[in-house]
């Protein structure tokens, strides 16, 4: 009678512990690789803003079915070279689910990794069509717009409002800044409007001055710069000290405070198209708060788009499960209420849409939506 007793005993104390262990040692990770270091570190500040207030809402409203998120920050630099590292560092950290790299040339070769481990990704900031195109991902996804949406809309923005005679379009060579100065160029041609110079600069050079002797002899109305802020706060700085004062242009992956620091009073005037300003949305007072409370900066280009990417991650889970292929089937098949907006997607897990904006920038970094 004695063992009969004891033994129920030891089992039920044994399945408590057991089950008490799993549901202390099962949070849902979300994998956020994003550049921590270098230059382009602010994206990666704005995607990690976005996503961990997003995680830190979710779990202090008790989670998804009182599960708790867990988020893997990883750094891949903004560098190509760090990418499938950075990728695989998600894959062994056990997560199912990433908020995935800031920039084009690093996402793109991570892309494969995502699908062959199933690992249902979203990236907040990466533009270049061939994310998406190369490979026809069924677990990537992206909350930001393309390139192909972008390069067109600052085109007819170009064309209609600023309606120069003749524009320059510069480039970095990389993969994202040229893939935007192409898709520019081709709508203003298809516009009409004048293209006098498609031409390209290197990535790290101090001086630009050669490529600024030939803007002088253009003297063009506009010249739209694709690529990242660095070189084109120097571009802006030694335009203007070199006594050229020419109306500029650029996307998303210049709109980097640091740019104050490099181009000074120069940066004033300066256009650039981005995600709409999200925080204005009224539906979002909740979300601006809660950064706020966090300490942390919510107005940028990427922070809503991060914010989006694991509501759509949370959403998925608590409609399905955590199984990544049945979340992956379910944001392909739904439509979403998110911080940007109602979001559907394609079936390369492009947005169907998506709200860019031309904001002009003050001599002091203070930018204002037009």
């Amino acid at each position: 009678m004695k063992l009969t007793r004891f033994v129920p005993t030891l089992l039920s104390l044994a399945a408590l512990s057991m089950a008490g262990a799993a549901f202390a040692a099962d949070p849902i990770k979300i994998g956020i690789p994003q550049p921590m270091t270098g230059p382009n570190k602010q994206y990666g500040d704005q995607i990690q803003a976005g996503a961990l207030t997003a995680i830190d809402t979710i779990n202090a409203a008790g989670g998804i079915d009182g599960r708790k998120l867990e988020p893997v920050l990883i750094d891949d630099g903004c560098e190509p070279k760090q990418s499938v590292p950075a990728a695989n560092q998600v894959v062994k950290s056990g997560a199912k689910f990433a908020v995935a790299h800031a920039c084009s040339g690093t996402t793109i070769p991570a892309v494969p990794i995502y699908e062959e481990e199933q690992i249902v990704a979203i990236t907040p900031g990466a533009t270049n069509p061939a994310v998406t195109d190369t490979t026809k991902p069924h677990f990537f996804f992206r909350t930001i717009g393309r390139d192909d949406q972008q390069g067109p809309f600052a085109a007819q923005y170009i064309a209609d409002t600023l309606k120069p005679k003749s524009v320059v379009v510069l480039h970095d060579k990389q993969t994202y800044g040229s893939g935007v100065a192409t898709q520019v160029r081709d709508a203003l041609q298809k516009l009409g409007v004048n293209v006098a110079l498609f031409e390209s600069i290197n990535v790290g050079d101090s001086d630009y001055s050669a490529v600024i002797t030939k803007l002088k002899t253009l003297s063009p109305d506009l010249v739209y710069f694709g690529g990242y802020h660095p070189e084109l706060g120097l571009l802006l700085r030694q335009a203007r000290e070199q006594g050229l004062n020419v109306q500029f242009m650029g996307p998303e992956g210049t709109a980097n405070q640091d740019l104050v620091a490099i181009a000074g009073p120069a940066i004033e005037g300066l256009l650039v198209t981005l995600p709409a300003d999200f925080t204005k949305r009224p539906e979002n007072a909740a979300i601006v708060k809660a950064f706020h409370d966090a300490k942390r900066d919510p107005d940028g280009a990427f922070q809503m788009p991060a914010y989006a990417a694991v509501e759509l991650i949370a959403a998925g889970i608590k409609a399905v499960g955590d199984d990544p292929e049945k979340v992956a089937d379910y944001l392909h098949a739904n439509s979403f209420d998110t911080s940007i907006g109602k979001v559907e997607f394609d079936a390369k897990g492009d947005l169907k849409d998506f709200e860019f904006a031309v904001f002009q920038w003050d001599k002091d970094g203070g930018k204002k939506q037009l």
